[in-house]
């Protein structure tokens, strides 16, 4: 097998000490300065940072190995292949410093292969994007952000989380209550990565502008729907929990009802996790960066 050793490396006109502060922040959620969520899955360990925290960001899985606050953490791969990975601050010198992310791997042969038709590509958009965010948390400014590949934006898109099938969540009352009897109903459900809206009203384009019309809403959850003469339906986006959940329900008339809904049912679950994957994305990708969230918030903390 053929080691794979892959160098990123910037200088932030900002003090080792800031940066390093910042980097003691990594995997925190929506207080990790860093890594370049919500438009990439976010880190997450089963521990506050330090040897022997567990997680990893999307399918990638690696333990803390090594740590030295503020200067130094190393992660080895823990899904199969040998290897790892880790971020170093260095001082430059008085208000300079140098930023560094070093992957060394001995994939097996079609690790190895995956790496070079996608995974390199992948891994060095989200490395210079968490030197994006440095920089703009430490010195307040990006000058010249990275930009995605027409190859990276596919592949971004392709891998995008998929729905799973859930029951209708319990607290999504307005769905519950629409009819005094159903004859349909399902969910489909996302998690919220850091920096996603939590507001409801702002999922309302989830089926498009200007989409169905809006028939009720609590600060959790707003309700969509419609009535015909062959069925009602109603479309519920609950927002709670950390998880994003596009419920139906459907109350059909008559035996024209019945065999429309027959044939219409074939399709929903296909586009109901589309309009929900679609929605769930483009929302991630307008969300400000980890960088630009940190920026502001130290801008309110010297108002």
């Amino acid at each position: 097998m053929r080691a794979i050793r892959d160098v990123h490396a910037r200088e932030v006109r900002a003090p080792a000490e800031t940066v390093g502060a910042l980097l003691d922040r990594l995997g925190r959620g929506e207080d990790d300065p860093l890594f370049p969520a919500p438009a990439w899955p976010p880190v997450r360990f089963d521990r506050p940072l330090g040897v022997g925290a567990d997680g990893g960001h999307g399918f990638v899985r690696y333990r803390v190995t090594t740590y030295e606050p503020g200067r130094r953490v190393r992660f080895g791969f823990t899904a199969g292949d040998a290897g790892w990975h880790e971020f170093r601050v260095r001082p430059l010198g008085p208000g300079r410093c140098r930023v560094e992310h070093v992957l060394e791997s001995r994939p097996s042969p079609a690790a190895a292969l995956r790496w070079a038709l996608g995974i390199r590509l992948l891994h060095g958009a989200v490395v210079e994007e968490v030197f994006d965010n440095i920089e703009r948390a430490a010195t307040g400014r990006c000058p010249a952000p990275v930009r995605r590949s027409a190859r990276v934006r596919l592949l971004h898109r392709l891998l995008w989380d998929r729905p799973r099938a859930v029951p209708l969540p319990a607290a999504a009352r307005l769905a519950h209550d629409a009819f005094p009897r159903t004859d349909f109903q399902d969910a489909w459900q996302l998690e919220l990565r850091p920096g996603m809206p939590r507001e409801p009203e702002e999922w309302r384009g989830v089926f498009g502008r200007p989409g169905f019309p809006v028939v009720a809403r609590t600060d959790r959850e707003i309700l969509f729907g419609k009535d015909a003469r062959h069925l009602d339906f109603r479309a519920s986006v609950q927002v709670a929990d950390g998880h994003v959940t596009l419920g139906t329900v459907v109350r059909v008339h008559r035996t024209a009802g019945r065999l429309y809904f027959a044939v219409v049912r074939r399709f929903h679950p296909f586009l109901a996790r589309t309009l929900l994957r679609r929605c769930h994305r483009r929302l991630a990708l307008a969300a400000p960066s980890a960088g630009e969230r940190e920026a502001a918030r130290a801008d309110v903390a010297r108002a």
